[in-house]
């Protein structure tokens, strides 16, 4: 007689969305914070720079290939000239530097994830709750901000964030490239009666450092601020410090360096 006939293979079902009514309902413990409102980041880097302190013993030691991009950035700034704004030319910042900047970040936080748009370009993250997993690096559509990925482990957010992009206009630090392989993993804690966040983070990309470069910031909550429309219009950008090499005044990112606000972005306390 004929074969049995062979089932077909199962195929997964596509994993249900972070706003899926189905998602959002299922039982789960309750979250021991919730961030959503308003943040701004709290304190400067001792020596310049976006995310931790640029010099040893803080900052670790640079592959060959970084090293070249860090020393001609720090030539570009004794000259007053500018290496490689390409955040002056509109390319997204990414992470970490959308966190750190002096503008607001609004938080919503949800059961099943957290969804951040930074005022500084409106840039959106969004940190998953909802025990998924990375995407296979095969097949995941790489970004600036990369994929994060969130679990709670007592009172702590612990967030794993990797898949970045792999074109080279992807900056840690303003002299310091990311890579592919760029990975964060931060831990965030509600202090301050719940008006303070502290994120103790750790920067790895073996491709532009060696080991693990780490730091903490804090962002203060602030109630009386909303977040506006930010656009980066680079036709309006060649009369500014940071995207013109002939300017006379030292480049860097500021809260108004190379963005068209509406209305312009407050500065910080």
């Amino acid at each position: 007689g004929a074969a049995p006939a062979q089932a077909a293979p199962a195929v997964p079902a596509e994993p249900l969305s972070a706003l899926a009514p189905e998602n959002l309902t299922k039982a789960r413990p309750k979250a021991p914070f919730d961030l959503t409102g308003n943040w701004f980041i709290s304190g400067s880097v001792p020596g310049g720079g976006c995310v931790f302190a640029r010099r040893p013993p803080v900052l670790p030691k640079l592959t060959p290939a970084a090293q070249k991009h860090f020393d001609a950035y720090a030539a570009a700034v004794k000259a007053n000239k500018v290496y490689r704004d390409d955040i002056g030319q509109c390319w997204p910042a990414g992470m970490p530097i959308i966190m750190t900047r002096v503008w607001p970040i609004a938080m919503i936080q949800l059961p099943t994830a957290i969804y951040m748009i930074s005022e500084f370009m409106n840039s959106l993250r969004v940190i998953y709750l909802d025990g998924r997993q990375h995407t296979d690096p095969d097949l995941v559509v790489r970004s600036f901000n990369g994929e994060s990925v969130g679990r709670w482990e007592g009172d702590t957010l612990v967030v794993e964030t990797r898949n970045f992009t792999d074109l080279d206009r992807h900056w840690v630090d303003q002299g310091i490239p990311a890579s592919k392989d760029f990975r964060m993993i931060e831990r965030y804690k509600l202090i301050n009666n719940g008006n303070t966040l502290e994120g103790e983070w750790t920067l790895i990309d073996p491709q532009n450092w060696e080991g693990e470069w780490k730091g903490t910031r804090r962002w203060n909550r602030v109630n009386d601020h909303d977040i506006q429309e930010v656009e980066c219009l680079p036709d309006l950008n060649e009369h500014l410090q940071s995207t013109s090499s002939t300017r006379g005044t030292s480049p860097t990112w500021t809260s108004t360096g190379s963005i068209r606000a509406f209305p312009p972005a407050r500065t910080s306390a």
